[in-house]
């Protein structure tokens, strides 16, 4: 792992100043770098995996944390708004990890064609860390490595996807991610739900409308999406769009109002409200703390 890790600190180097996310030439693998523990910062996190190779991370999840360091994986099964920091992190021994966007319809095709099992059970736990299997951290090196070359990133890309996916079928901390490709279950139809909330978070939210996606009764989807998500509709949705706000204001520089009108509200005034009860400032600042740094 120790020569995995040189090498992804190498690519860094060669694109990066700042490191942090630095995406690779293959869609939906990037590498994670860090010279420093960070601030805990508020972020949406899609289905993905995230294997540590060197540091520690924490993120939460309302009042649950989750810890992971080198030698473990996070596995996120569906949108999630959370706060996450790096924990481990110094310019001799850097926070290093890399992250693959999980194709759930690829996944599901894949799960379907195997015949994974879910049992039947209800897993609440929707992010969950665990030691990495080492099949799983093989074939992650070998899509990173295969990334760098075009002709191998074309023709060996897709496999090496595909061939983690299928190591994620059978994680032990996977538990999750089989409801959501169970297509008779309550997480995967709800799971159609929070996928429609996230790509139209802007749009006013019927959740008559989301209820009839996940095929339930209203009341029954209430409940659904609140133990999957610990939150209500309004609330995710509203989590979504505060901290998609913040993404504008800090790293794209857009005024509040743009912000504001960007991810639905008609009220810069209640857009203001209800950012600075979220990040405890108003969102003004943090406009003017990333253009100070």
């Amino acid at each position: 792992m120790n020569g995995l890790v040189a090498e992804i600190c190498r690519f860094v180097r060669e694109r990066s100043s700042s490191g942090g996310v630095v995406p690779t030439p293959y869609p939906g693998l990037g590498v994670l770098y860090d010279t420093q523990p960070t601030r805990l910062e508020a972020m949406i996190y899609d289905p993905v995996v995230c294997l540590v190779l060197q540091g520690a991370k924490e993120t939460y999840i309302g009042d649950r944390c989750i810890r992971f360091g080198a030698g473990e994986s996070l596995i996120v099964s569906h949108a999630m708004p959370v706060t996450a920091a790096v924990t481990e992190a110094s310019a001799a021994a850097p926070y290093v990890a890399m992250v693959l966007t999980i194709d759930l319809e690829s996944a599901r095709s894949l799960a379907d064609e195997l015949g994974v099992a879910t049992n039947g059970r209800e897993v609440v736990l929707d992010i969950e860390a665990a030691a990495t299997d080492a099949r799983l951290l093989d074939v992650m090196a070998r899509l990173f490595r295969a990334s760098l070359i075009p002709a191998e990133a074309k023709v060996l890309g897709p496999l090496y996807a595909r061939e983690a996916h299928f190591c994620l079928l059978e994680a032990d901390h996977a538990g999750m991610l089989r409801q959501m490709l169970w297509r008779d279950s309550a997480a995967s139809r709800v799971g159609r739900a929070i996928a429609r909330v996230r790509t139209e978070f802007a749009e006013p939210l019927c959740v008559a409308d989301l209820a009839a996606t996940a095929s339930m009764s209203v009341s029954n989807f209430h409940q659904r999406f609140k133990a999957l998500t610990s939150k209500s509709p309004l609330q995710f949705q509203k989590e979504i769009r505060l901290t998609e706000a913040r993404r504008l204001l800090s790293v794209e520089g857009r005024n509040v109002s743009a912000a504001a009108f960007a991810v639905g509200y008609e009220s810069p005034t209640q857009f203001s409200r209800e950012y600075a009860r979220k990040f405890g400032v108003p969102p003004r600042m943090h406009i003017a703390r990333r253009s100070a740094a």
